[in-house]
C-alpha cells in the first residue's frame, strides 16, 4: 500500500460518521453515525458489528476500564460495554438540551473527558437540521464527576488535541472555519491563553483531528475533501486529497499507529458514490494512542 493514498475500508453509507476511536487491546476501530444513532465496530479480521442507541452518537473514549467505552450521546455520557451491550449513565447531562447537543468529545492527559455541544442540528428521526449561532459550550468532565465550562459562545464544537509533551490543547470552531490552541496544565487539566492555530483555509471547515508523535496536528475537512497535516508552527505539511466531500474525523491505529483511520458523511453530498464510508491511509509517522477516561 502506497503511503498517503487513501483507500475505503468500508462502504457504510454513514449519514455523518464521526468519533473514530483505536482499541489497541482489541485491535479494532470503534466509530459512530451520528445521525443514524450508531456505534459499529471494524475487527481485526475485517468484521463489521453494528449496534443502535436511542439518540445520536456524537464521539467516543476509551476508559480505563478494559472492554468499556465512554460514549458522549446527544444529551449526556454514558458507559457501554460493546462485549454484552450494557449501558449505564455516567451522570453527566447537557443542560439545554435538546435545543442544544453534544458533539465532539474526547478525554485529556490527566483521565477527564473534554466535550463541546453545538445548536441540536439533528431532528428526533435523525434528519438534518439547521446548524449555527454560537449555543456551544466547551466543558471538562473530571474522574470523580465534577464539571467545569471552560468557554462558551461556541458555533459547532470540533477537534479536541493535546501535544505530546501535554502543554498544548487545540480546540476548533467549526464555523468560524478556525482551530485554537491554549496553553494546557497537565497537573491542573486549565487551559489558558487562546490564540489562533489555523485559520482561514479554504478547503472548506475544521472538523475532527489526530496529534502525531511529532506534534503536528492532522485535520479533516468538513465541505473540503481532504486531510490537512498542521506543523505546531500552523504551517501546512502536507494535504491529503480524499475520495469524498465531507471529511468528519481521524485517529491513528494499527499494529505500529501508523494508519490513520478517517471517516465521513454522506450528508450533503448524496450524489459521491463513497460518502459515509470509513477510509485509511498509511502514513510515515506513528500517531499518538487515545488517552483513557479514568
Amino acid at each position: 500500500m502506497k503511503l498517503f493514498e487513501p483507500h475505503c475500508v468500508v462502504p457504510a453509507g454513514d449519514w455523518c460518521g464521526e468519533g473514530p476511536v483505536w482499541s489497541a487491546d482489541e485491535q479494532s476501530l470503534y466509530w459512530t453515525d451520528i445521525n443514524r444513532f450508531l456505534i459499529h465496530r471494524l475487527d481485526a479480521g475485517g468484521a463489521v458489528r453494528t449496534w443502535l442507541f436511542d439518540e445520536p452518537v456524537t464521539a467516543l473514549g476509551l476508559t480505563g476500564h478494559a472492554g468499556t467505552l465512554a460514549v458522549a450521546l446527544a444529551s449526556r455520557l454514558i458507559f457501554w460495554r460493546p462485549q454484552t451491550d450494557e449501558r449505564r449513565d455516567h451522570g453527566f447531562r447537557l443542560p439545554g438540551y435538546p435545543a442544544v447537543r453534544l458533539n465532539d468529545g474526547r478525554p485529556d492527559p490527566r483521565g477527564s473527558f473534554w466535550a463541546g455541544s453545538m445548536r441540536n442540528n439533528v431532528a428526533p428521526d435523525g434528519a438534518s437540521l439547521e446548524a449555527g449561532g454560537t449555543d456551544g459550550v466547551l466543558v471538562r468532565i473530571d474522574p470523580d464527576g465534577s464539571v467545569t465550562e471552560w468557554q462558551r459562545d461556541i458555533g459547532i464544537a470540533n477537534t479536541l488535541a493535546w501535544s505530546p509533551d501535554h502543554t498544548r490543547f487545540y480546540f476548533a470552531d467549526t464555523l468560524c472555519n478556525a482551530i485554537y490552541v491554549y496553553d494546557y496544565d497537565p497537573v491542573t487539566g486549565s487551559i489558558a491563553k487562546r490564540r489562533p492555530f489555523f485559520t482561514g483555509f479554504e478547503r472548506g471547515h475544521p472538523d475532527g483531528s489526530a496529534m502525531d508523535r511529532d506534534g503536528f496536528l492532522w485535520n479533516c475537512r468538513w465541505g473540503g475533501a481532504c486531510v490537512v497535516r498542521i506543523a505546531p508552527d500552523g504551517a501546512i505539511d502536507r494535504i491529503v486529497e480524499m475520495p469524498a466531500r465531507n471529511i468528519t474525523s481521524c485517529t491513528f491505529g494499527g499494529i505500529d499507529f501508523r494508519t490513520l483511520f478517517v471517516t465521513s458523511a454522506s450528508l450533503s453530498a448524496p450524489a459521491q458514490r463513497l460518502a459515509g464510508s470509513l477510509f485509511a491511509f498509511q502514513t510515515s509517522i506513528s500517531g499518538l494512542p487515545e488517552h483513557p477516561f479514568l
